[in-house]
């Protein structure tokens, strides 16, 4: 249901094509809600049959523009402050870290030092983000920085516990 929301708050600050709204998951939510085009054109197909955003205009190449409708506002806002975030806890990267006692020290070791880089690379690519956002004053742009510095402070964090792992291996 989340894709559905996300959709709907970027469709809040005005209409968009969906190539638009791809390139707003790409350079905003990705950190927080990734979405693949298929998924993201699904997802407007379907919004558009509960009528929660319309098709406002269309152009060549069977462009379409979505515009959020007053339904669609509202059951962004309820799901805004009715409904409790999900909160899955589920990491198949610290389940294999369970288990690494079933691979040499050398291997956990090189496991623990590529969970870092991989968290190393993606705090850099957020970092790109945060220069886009930094110069802007738009609803999405204040929110995603809000949203931006828990996904840096989070890779950071991961990045330090995956190094102290590696340590810890004997």
């Amino acid at each position: 249901m989340s894709l559905r929301h996300a959709l709907l708050g970027l469709l809040s600050e005005g209409p968009a094509s969906g190539y638009d709204l791809l390139k707003m998951f790409d350079i905003s939510l990705s950190n927080v809600w990734p979405a693949t085009q298929s998924q993201l054109y699904s997802e407007l197909g379907k919004l558009a049959e509960a009528g929660l955003v319309d098709v406002s205009a269309e152009g060549p190449r069977g462009r379409k523009e979505y515009a959020i409708t007053g339904e669609g506002l509202a059951e962004l806002r309820r799901w805004i402050t009715d409904v409790e975030p999900t909160r899955v806890l589920r990491s198949d990267m610290l389940l294999r870290v369970f288990f690494l006692a079933q691979v040499s020290p050398e291997q956990a070791r090189a496991y623990l030092r590529h969970q870092a880089e991989h968290v190393r690379k993606h705090v850099e690519h957020l970092e790109g983000i945060r220069e886009f956002l930094e110069n802007r004053e738009d609803n999405l742009s204040a929110y995603g920085r809000i949203s931006l510095e828990y996904g840096l402070r989070l890779g950071r964090a991961q990045r330090e516990w995956a190094e102290w792992a590696e340590g810890q291996i004997r």
